[in-house]
């Protein structure tokens, strides 16, 4: 089967979904099917091999002016792929992107708005080399905020279109109300022209049935699944001090603050307790560094000095080794989040996981076996769960055992590309 899988790049960011994007392709690779993965926006970053096409689309350069500036919407060739070289978009993304809902309502509105917007001339130029080079038995579209291509393609192509959901809610609910309710509408009138939606979770396909007005039976479901290479079982003891891990951006919807106020508690709530250190890895955007800078002062202020380290954001080395330094693994997001890939990932290293009973984390613990589950939003909840493992080694390791079984049992590459070929099999 040729496919052409459409991934939205993230500027330097490790992104969830580009990582997501690139597992899949690359398994459906192996699998022996002939995929194109192109990028737009931003060439991709993953911590893995990178399978991608060198060519980006809708590049973030053109996009960007052609929204702002009239002029730009007939700029020469050349300058339009000048400004859509590599170099030019990593040089432009350097210090990071924006992702932050409340400052991109307009683009956002502007490129659902699809070939009646200011982006037709970019939209054109991805649909004429779908059509006259990739020449694709299945197009797959990243996510429902470029549901307008769908359209795009289906006047030009007599081929299916899949669009993956995975976790666009989060963004569009942080839109200014004006745009969120017209960029909701705007998803809803492309609906039709998708032949399967396909969402990473139950959890999220049956959100999005509701949040967009899309038929339940519309949606698929393939869990996220991971590339297992590299990822080993800790032989031997838990490592000293115990160490509770958070390895997920860093943003107040990923729950941070909620994860340290319950070590807090748990620290000044059981004064017998051994040596312990709280440790935090993932991409921060500029905007929300203030927030990390307050849970240190927070932790410093609370007598916990030199118990809490940011390791930054790591690449795959990086992260095996912080995964192998955990005793648990605890990601409490403020909402309900559709995916959930950092717990696969600390699962893979036999690390167990304590999270909220909420979004997909539910499905993902109780069919993988490796954790436990708390109530949301609640640290004392949280305090209570993390204390129970800390408090038993026995059933840490069982947890751990748990983990590193469940998760390839469930959550393999290879059936998570097993899962979206057969969706691909059904629609053709």
């Amino acid at each position: 089967m040729r496919i052409s899988y459409i991934t939205a790049g993230a500027g330097g960011m490790y992104c969830g979904s580009c990582l997501r994007d690139n597992t899949l392709a690359a398994a459906m690779k192996d699998a022996g099917h002939d995929v194109l993965l192109i990028p737009l926006y931003t060439p991709t970053r993953t911590d893995e091999p990178n399978v991608s096409h060198k060519r980006v689309f809708l590049g973030g350069i053109n996009v960007y002016l052609q929204q702002r500036f009239r002029l730009f919407h007939k700029a020469p060739a050349l300058l339009n792929r000048f400004l859509d070289l590599n170099p030019m978009l990593r040089l432009a993304t350097r210090r990071g992107v924006s992702v932050n809902p409340a400052e991109l309502g307009e683009l956002t509105v502007s490129m659902l708005r699809g070939t009646e917007g200011p982006q037709c001339r970019e939209i054109l130029k991805l649909v004429r080399f779908l059509a006259e080079e990739a020449a694709p038995d299945v197009i797959n579209l990243p996510n429902s905020l470029l549901i307008s291509l769908a359209t795009a393609i289906k006047r030009e192509m007599h081929v299916p279109v899949c669009c993956t959901l995975q976790g666009e809610e989060l963004f569009l609910n942080g839109l200014p109300e004006s745009y969120r309710e017209e960029s909701i509408r705007l998803i809803r009138s492309h609906a039709e022209h998708v032949d399967a939606f396909v969402a990473v979770s139950a959890f999220g396909a049956q959100y999005m049935s509701e949040y967009l007005r899309i038929d339940r039976q519309r949606i698929r479901v393939a869990p996220l699944g991971i590339n297992f290479d590299g990822y080993e079982r800790r032989a031997g003891a838990d490592p000293e001090p115990f160490t509770i891990g958070y390895l997920a951006r860093v943003a107040p919807e990923k729950g941070l603050h909620v994860l340290c106020e319950a070590y807090r508690r748990l620290r000044r709530s059981n004064a017998g307790l051994p040596p312990s250190r709280l440790w935090a890895a993932g991409y921060i955007a500029p905007e929300h560094r203030a927030y990390l800078e307050n849970i240190q002062r927070d932790l410093d202020s609370a007598g916990l000095v030199g118990h809490f380290h940011y390791h930054g954001e790591v690449d795959r080395p990086g992260k095996l080794a912080f995964l192998n330094n955990l005793s648990l693994l605890s990601v409490p997001g403020a909402y309900d989040e559709p995916k959930g890939l950092f717990l696969m990932e600390a699962m893979a290293a036999g690390v167990p996981v304590v999270q909220p009973r909420r979004g997909a984390f539910t499905e993902v613990v109780e069919n993988t076996g490796g954790g436990i589950l708390v109530e949301p939003d609640n640290p004392d909840a949280l305090a209570a769960g993390i204390l129970e493992l800390w408090r038993d080694p026995a059933k840490r390791k069982e947890l751990g055992d748990r983990a590193y079984r469940g998760v390839r049992e469930h959550h393999s590459a290879a059936e998570m590309a097993r899962r979206v070929l057969a969706i691909y099999g059904e629609i053709r």
